[in-house]
């Protein structure tokens, strides 16, 4: 669903889908944007996503920083190309008796929020060192932008040189927790923006030994399929139309190149089904492909 340069009702959506504000917010946003009621009706009555209901969050889904497997979660700051990284690296207690794989989280275009964080603790308690970056670091940090729409211009920015660098330097990063985490088993997840910055990263940084790219957008260009090496699980939803029916044309050329991966289009669900904190959270489809992500990473990073 995300794209570069979407028409600012599209943008609404999007903040809308991933959890930004509700549906009367969307609407008032509309309704300024077009100058009524009933065009703003219109203009958002094309969008699938609107009419998705986001399911309760099940039990266990959640991850504390003081969950018993963690050794600890906390603030860091790195050096990088234009300046201070942020992020937030997650230690699973199983790492301080011995190296374990480490897994970079990539967020969507509205910075590292706590749902991203959370996600990183997931990865920590699932037994990987997981570092998520801050891609908004070059704008001062996500944590200087309180509104979801100052996020969101914040994101659009940034470059797309700006970010491969800054997540090229961060896997660096991570490399050098000698202590922790095994500098060769490395893997990248992201959603939505983030997932087309782990495609990115995948061809700038053939290192990275596994990548799962939720709903990742864009996907990776064709000329560029045989630049990758990484084993990847692409992660995409039956209701996000458009977007899915590239990645299915992109995994024709994935096949063709006889590259490793496995795509899993999840019935029902829509673009941000990942998203526990926005409409169109889908536990079913949520649940079952964190638990392929982890194994696919298990896959591929215990070896």
């Amino acid at each position: 669903m995300y794209e570069e340069n979407e028409s600012p009702v599209g943008e609404f959506v999007h903040l809308y889908v991933d959890g930004a504000f509700g549906r009367r917010e969307l609407i008032e946003r509309a309704v300024k944007l077009t100058g009524s009621m009933a065009a703003a009706m219109m203009a958002l009555g094309g969008y699938e996503e609107l009419n998705a209901q986001a399911t309760p969050v099940p039990p266990g889904v959640l991850v504390s920083e003081n969950d018993p497997s963690i050794a600890s979660a906390r603030d860091v700051t790195y050096g990088g190309l234009g300046g201070a990284l942020y992020g937030y690296l997650v230690t699973p207690k199983v790492a301080l008796s011995s190296q374990q794989p480490g897994v970079i989280v990539i967020h969507e275009n509205r910075g590292l929020l706590e749902h991203h964080k959370d996600v990183a603790r997931r990865a920590a308690k699932a037994g990987f060192v997981a570092l998520a970056v801050d891609l908004l670091s070059r704008q001062g940090g996500t944590a200087q932008f309180a509104d979801a729409t100052a996020q969101s211009a914040a994101y659009g920015r940034t470059t797309l040189p700006e970010r491969r660098a800054d997540l090229i330097a961060s896997l660096d990063f991570l490399k050098k927790q000698e202590a922790t985490t095994i500098h060769n088993r490395i893997g990248v997840v992201g959603f939505c923006a983030g997932g087309g910055m782990a495609w990115d990263l995948m061809v700038s940084a053939p290192e990275i030994a596994a990548a799962v790219p939720f709903y990742g957008t864009p996907v990776v260009a064709d000329a560029d399929v045989p630049k990758i090496q990484t084993p990847v699980l692409c992660v995409y939803a039956e209701t996000d139309r458009n977007l899915t029916r590239t990645m299915q044309a992109t995994a024709s050329v994935l096949s063709q190149q006889s590259k490793t991966y496995a795509l899993r289009v999840y019935q029902g669900a829509g673009h941000a089904f990942h998203n526990d904190t926005g409409a169109a959270y889908n536990a079913t489809a949520a649940v079952d492909a964190w638990g392929q992500t982890v194994a696919f990473f298990n896959q591929w990073l215990r070896r």
